[in-house]
């Protein structure tokens, strides 16, 4: 058992005259590792309490640049970070808010090839992801590893937060077998989220991981909470263990990490999309667009998007709305699709092609990308 210095005494001291925390806890905290999947929205609040809190050693796994967009949430950076690396500022960060936690840095791309040796060495994982391809990949490995796993999600006004531990209950896929099929559920890059959410939810997964560590209280194992932060509403939603569960059920046949993008992003012959040979850059199509064109650009971002920025003369449908207003298009028409970066211009596609549509492209890199290199005029938005 780690002992404390009389600074650390002194530091957690409101800790310690915690009769559920008191010294014996503190030195639990300091012996415990945690594991912080994202250093994001949800990975800021997560990492800064954790550490604030005098958990011994903590892991953050992160491989993106600070963006000026991420400012409204991300709270472990500032304006001056920008186009920095996450982890250096955080590590800074966090390393002056508590010099005696022990910070690894993971500055890579989990991924099944290597979520195995990441998540090895550390007590608990906290999942701070925002897609779920990861947070299927982290359930996985935790349940193989036989690790705690705190999950957290957030979209809009909306957060959700549980403990899945397959050795005392349900795990991730018993709640969500199944991924939503690709493009039903926007990305909080393209939905938005209110910014003090995640500070909401992280703190939330901060305090059960400390639950957790102290051995104290009724962690969230087998329950759901959810959050509706514009009618101040909590719910507690019972999740029961699935027998049949494909990781942690009687018979698992998943033993080891799989393939989860191709999970979570099955290529359907009903669904096909647009491939890069049916693209055009912005630079090429603003040409096209000076010399005079059939082609009618499709912008299929959501309103409130085509409210910050939208290039003239473009249709706007949101792709939302896209299938029930097929009739306002013209299928003999030529078309450029475009959304913000490319991922919902890409969903277009395909729906109109399977509507009989055939002459379509996508805008490369979107509304974002013509605003950087064809018309500055333009906002750009993250």
């Amino acid at each position: 058992m780690a002992t404390l210095s009389n600074d650390e005494i002194l530091r957690y001291s409101r800790h310690l005259v915690m009769p559920e925390v008191s010294r014996a806890g503190q030195e639990k905290l300091k012996d415990a590792s945690v594991l912080c999947i994202g250093a994001g929205g949800l990975g800021s609040p997560i990492a800064l309490y954790l550490a604030a809190a005098g958990v011994g050693r903590l892991g953050l796994v992160d491989f993106d640049t600070i963006d000026i967009s991420n400012i409204q949430r991300q709270v472990l950076y500032s304006t001056d970070d920008v186009g920095q690396a996450k982890l250096d500022v955080a590590a800074n960060r966090l390393g002056a808010l508590n010099p005696n936690v022990e910070l690894v840095r993971h500055d890579v791309r989990l991924a099944s090839d290597n979520v195995m040796d990441v998540v090895a060495d550390y007590d608990i994982v906290v999942d701070g992801t925002d897609n779920f391809p990861t947070r299927y990949l982290s359930n996985d490995a935790c349940v193989i590893a036989g690790k705690p796993n705190v999950y957290g999600s957030i979209f809009r006004f909306e957060g959700q937060v549980s403990v899945f531990d397959a050795a005392h209950g349900p795990c991730y896929r018993c709640l969500f077998p199944e991924p939503p099929p690709p493009g039903t559920v926007p990305s909080c890059a393209e939905g938005g989220v209110l910014g003090v959410l995640p500070g909401i939810v992280g703190s939330l997964q901060a305090l059960e991981t400390i639950k957790l560590i102290l051995g104290e209280g009724d962690p969230l194992i087998g329950r759901l909470v959810l959050f509706d932060a514009l009618s101040f509403e909590f719910r507690t939603v019972k999740i029961h263990k699935d027998p049949a569960c494909p990781v942690c059920g009687e018979s698992p046949s998943i033993t080891a990490p799989i393939d989860y993008d191709a999970f979570c992003n099955p290529t359907a012959e009903s669904e096909p999309v647009a491939t890069a040979a049916h693209s055009v850059s912005v630079e090429a199509f603003a040409a096209e667009r000076e010399r005079g064109t059939d082609s009618v650009l499709l912008d299929v971002r959501s309103a409130e998007e085509i409210a910050i920025a939208r290039i003239d003369g473009a249709t706007c449908i949101p792709i939302g709305e896209l299938p029930d207003r097929l009739a306002e298009l013209n299928s003999a028409q030529a078309y450029v699709i475009t959304c913000h970066r490319g991922p919902r211009a890409e969903r277009a596609a395909g729906i109109l092609r399977n509507a009989g549509f055939g002459r379509l492209r996508l805008l490369e890199g979107g509304i974002d990308a013509w605003a950087e290199r064809v018309d500055p005029s333009l906002p750009r938005y993250g």
